[in-house]
């Protein structure tokens, strides 16, 4: 196939993605070089249960401009990839699509765009990520130029590679770090099993939290059964409780009365032997969380609103109100009331005492509750007496629905956690700061038999199978990530590591620290088995600690039949061959690869992973391989935006990058989504911007093709070409800096749209058709093309081949030529832009047409005094000090001291080295230099004098002159 001169992306593209397939270009093997020199950079492996989006291909396309810069940096690179099935994802996505699922359905064919002449492909799980990796992942990745070493990929449903999962868990059992045992987790009710983060579908970010389950009775003998005359009363001891939930436990002596909604259900059930009133969404997760729970009747909240039971700390007794704001599915649905602290209970104690007389209905005296009145507990600086009373002021809030309630009480609960300092009755914990002691009370309550414990979720939490995900106690095994040692090797992994960006560090270390227990099983679904149980199997996040160490062996380790794959196998291969006692040679050999790559120098990862993914990536390598094989970088990636909103695959707002590409090119996808924002910065799609950006690339390609097609000109330099030059090499050290920080972004910004500015003014400035312009404008060109290759690989190696016969990316990365570093030519044209822009205000402020310009340069007197600046320092009395001991100085007085102070402000706006360079310029023979451009561009005559050289001075400019600041007068 002919290639065109025109730009034609998608042509061109298809040329180089054959080239590369069929030289298997991007195959990195062990080749003699050190393994200094080699570079190993990964991404997470993708998780297919549905198509690839744009902001897959971000994340993808960041580790391969690394990976391409450090191939021209001279370094044997391997990027790989690989696929993550394990778990339930991919099996309940198959479940809903053979149940006929609508939304299921509308997500594959309208989203991700799936034929319905394939669905039946979809209708297993293997089949079902088959389809999504072949179709969309593999190909976009192709598409996108990613250069990935193919032959190591691999999926976690391979039997090679459980068996390589199953090394992993036994090690870490045999060291102590995996328990069995009860364990509150995020458990599906559809699949009756745990889940993770990752297979939550709404509510990924949430937690569970653990309340102070207070154990208000009922005042009199109301059981179920109540009204059989020949039973005997319980005595208060064994009355129905009344179990409400809080986080504040400090705040329980403030309760003044409790909450119920009136048309929800609620149920009398007999829970651990013990008669309990709650709702009945609660009876279902109570019985999840180790309880036995058996539901005696269910009964409207109407028909509990009216009920008198005792508060346990206080021993006083209060009533249950009926309230529509109360939420059944927020942990027992019984909910205690302090009016004194929170704003939300002030506003709904006020309600109820303006509508009393709709009480009677409940049997409850209007009387009653019109004297209740709040109790404070603690006191707090910046609030009254009731700090809740004085939140619902400041915020204007007359109603329960009023959304400025929720921030009113998130300050409020804040500040009183903070500042809050409990009253006298508190006894041992008086005076003191909630924070400092709110687990103590809660364990005290807890020692005194008033408190139990219940878990439960701030928001609904939806499994990816449709399913709710609630709190359970499961005898599970975990992960103990709060084992001091193990977590103290973290640290040091974390401090070991080279943070991208530095800020993140802190995230790392925070993670670690208050990781708990971390439950690594599931009942069902893909993956690898518990070695020592085949009924569980190992979850998503727990199998994909350290499988980046497979992929250095991957491709070799197939040739291994599976059953050699023991653990001592694996203990020869990963931990080397003094670890057992007769060493296999196969493990030998491909330890010898492992010991090449490995450790990872840069991992590329989403910045909401390392809460989990990425601390747990830390983790596992500081425990299981020594610190030379410990990850040597992480570099995380912001969130993508579609149109200024969140891409969401559910809701078909998406892109997908086939289309993408079909529209614009691989190039310009790449490099938008690379000059949008850093990679650890969030950034929006926006289709105008993206169409501009393939507009750009069209500019560019145009220019170079007819720098190619012309003349290669000559080697003849004047002062404009080295500027040029000078400006280049400074590129080069902007953009190697940034691309060895991951700082894409700047990197792409200085190649193209920086130096883009330079050639604009040069263009200005020189008779393009020269031959030393044309040299000059064709070596810029090469260099660009090298720098761009990582970016924008089709169109930059294209033309650097049409350029010099090779492609950029066999070419080493450039470096700054000494010789065309010139920061003496560089400062002398700023002081010609600055003169163009000085004239230009003055033609414009003035609205003159001027026939003659003239310029004054400062005379040789002031040029003294900034040289004594300039060594002196910026420093008013030291430089007066100097320059007055020349007599003629002296003479000059207030000009030379307003003089000082005008060169003192210059020189502080800049480093040594810049005042080094000013200092040795000659300012008249610059500006004479380019009177003709001056002249050109004004379409007037342009003189150029000294200050001192008795010119012509109409309108005495002359004497406003300042070194490198000419005085200007035009006529």
């Amino acid at each position: 196939m002919e290639a065109s001169d025109g730009y034609e992306p998608q042509a061109l593209e298809a040329r180089w993605r054959k080239r590369w397939a069929g030289s298997g270009r991007y195959e990195a093997d062990p080749d003699g070089r050190d393994p200094e020199d080699a570079t190993f950079v990964t991404v997470p492996y993708p998780y297919p249960n549905g198509g690839m989006h744009i902001g897959h291909a971000r994340t993808y396309t960041v580790p391969d401009v690394y990976a391409r810069y450090r191939r021209q940096r001279g370094d044997n690179v391997l990027f790989p990839i690989a696929w993550h099935v394990t778990g339930t994802p991919i099996v309940g996505a198959v479940e809903r699509l053979k149940r006929g699922d609508a939304h299921q359905l509308d997500s594959l064919q309208n989203a991700f765009g799936v034929p319905e002449s394939d669905l039946r492909e979809l209708e297993t799980p293997m089949g079902f990520a088959r389809y999504f990796v072949e179709n969309h992942y593999e190909a976009g990745m192709r598409r996108l130029g990613l250069s990935i070493d193919w032959r190591r990929e691999f999926t976690t449903e391979d039997e090679r590679y459980s068996k390589f999962i199953a090394w992993q868990y036994e090690t870490l059992l045999e060291r102590g770090l995996l328990e069995k045992g009860l364990h509150p987790v995020n458990y599906c009710t559809n699949e009756e099993q745990p889940v993770t983060t990752h297979d939550i579908y709404e509510g990924e970010d949430a937690e569970f939290q653990e309340y102070s389950l207070i154990t208000f009775r009922a005042t009199s003998d109301d059981s179920s059964g109540a009204g059989d005359e020949d039973r005997e009363p319980k005595p208060e001891s064994e009355r129905t409780v009344y179990p409400m939930a809080t986080l504040r436990p400090e705040t329980v002596r403030g309760v003044t009365n409790a909450f119920v909604d009136p048309d929800a259900t609620y149920a009398r059930a007999t829970v651990d032997g013990e008669e309990w009133v709650v709702s009945f969404e609660a009876t279902e997760k109570l019985a999840l969380q180790a309880r036995e729970v058996e539901v005696l009747e269910t009964v409207l909240g109407a028909e509990i609103a009216g009920t008198r039971i005792r508060n346990p700390v206080t021993d006083e007794e209060i009533v249950v109100l009926p309230a529509d704001f109360v939420d059944t599915d927020s942990a027992t649905g019984v909910v205690m009331s302090v009016p004194a602290h929170s704003p939300d209970d002030w506003v709904a104690l006020e309600t109820a005492k303006a509508r009393t007389d709709d009480l009677i209905e409940y049997g409850i005296d209007p009387e009653e509750v019109r004297v209740i009145e709040p109790r404070a507990v603690l006191t707090v600086e910046g609030y009254g007496e009731f700090p809740a009373a004085d939140a619902v002021a400041e915020y204007g809030i007359e109603s329960t629905s009023d959304p400025a309630l929720e921030t009113a009480t998130e300050e409020l609960y804040t500040r009183e956690f903070h500042r809050g300092e409990l009253n006298e009755e508190y006894e041992e914990f008086a005076g003191a700061v909630i924070e400092d002691v709110r687990d103590d009370i809660r364990d005290h309550y807890r020692e005194q038999g008033v408190a139990d414990a219940m878990y439960d979720f701030a928001e609904t939490v939806v499994c990816r199978c449709g399913g709710r995900v609630e709190v359970a106690e499961q005898d599970t095994w975990f992960l103990r990530y709060n084992d001091a040692a193990w977590r103290e090797k973290a640290h040091r992994a974390v401090a070991n590591l080279d943070a991208i960006p530095e800020n993140t560090r802190e995230q790392y270390d925070h993670t670690i620290e208050w990781l708990e227990e971390w439950p690594c099983i599931r009942n069902y679904g893909l993956g690898t088995r518990l070695p020592w149980d085949d009924a569980f199997v190992i979850e998503p996040l727990s199998d994909s600690t350290i499988y980046t160490a497979y992929y250095t062996i991957a491709h070799r380790i197939r040739d291994v039949p599976v059953e050699d794959l023991t653990r001592e196998f694996f203990d020869a291969l990963l931990l080397g061959p003094e670890s057992v006692d007769e060493p296999d040679e196969h493990a030998l050999e491909l330890r010898e690869e492992f010991e090449y790559w490995y450790p990872v120098d840069y991992r590329c990862s989403g910045n909401d992973l390392i809460s989990n993914h990425l601390a747990f990536f830390l983790s596992h390598h500081a425990e299981l391989f020594e610190q030379a094989k410990w990850p040597r970088g992480i570099t995380v990636m912001g969130m993508g935006l579609l149109e200024g909103e969140s891409m969401s695959s559910s809701r078909g707002h998406v892109v997908l990058p086939g289309e993408a590409i079909d529209r614009y090119g691989a190039d310009t996808v790449r490099f938008f989504l690379l000059n949008s924002a850093e990679p650890w910065q969030d950034y929006d799609w926006r289709a105008e911007a993206v169409a501009a950006t393939r507009d750009q690339l069209e500019r560019f390609w145009n220019r170079a093709m007819d720098l190619i097609d012309g003349p290669a000109g000559e080697r003849d330099l004047e002062r404009i070409d080295r500027w040029l030059l000078a400006h280049l090499q400074e590129t080069v050290r902007e953009v190697t800096d940034a691309m060895d920080r991951f700082e894409t972004r700047k990197a792409s910004q200085s190649a193209f749209y920086r130096f883009e500015e330079h050639l604009k003014w040069y263009r200005r400035r020189t008779d393009l058709d020269r031959a030393g312009a044309r040299w000059t404008l064709r070596t810029a060109l090469e260099t660009r093309l090298r720098l761009l290759a990582p970016v924008i690989p089709f169109a930059s190696n294209e033309l650097h081949e049409r350029l010099t016969g090779e492609p950029a990316e066999d070419v080493p990365w450039p470096e700054p030529v000494p010789a065309l570093e010139d920061s003496s030519v560089i400062a002398e044209e700023r002081l010609v832009k600055a003169l163009l822009e000085d004239v230009r205000d003055i033609v414009d402020v003035t609205d003159t047409d001027p026939e003659t310009i003239r310029v004054y340069v400062a005379a040789d007197w002031k040029r003294e005094v900034f040289d004594t600046v300039v060594e002196t320092g910026p420093d008013q009395g030291a430089v007066m000090g100097q320059v007055m001991q020349n007599p003629a100085h002296r003479e000059r007085g207030d000009a030379v001291n307003d003089l000082v102070a005008d060169l003192i402000s210059f020189v502080r706006e800049r480093d040594d080295a810049a005042l080094e360079t000013l200092a040795g310029i000659d300012e008249r023979p610059v500006y004479e230099a380019s009177a003709d451009f001056f002249e050109s561009e004004f379409d007037a005559d342009v003189v150029i004098d000294a200050e001192d050289g008795d010119p012509i001075d109409p309108a005495g400019k002359a004497s406003q002159a300042r070194p490198l600041r000419p005085a200007i007068y035009l006529e």
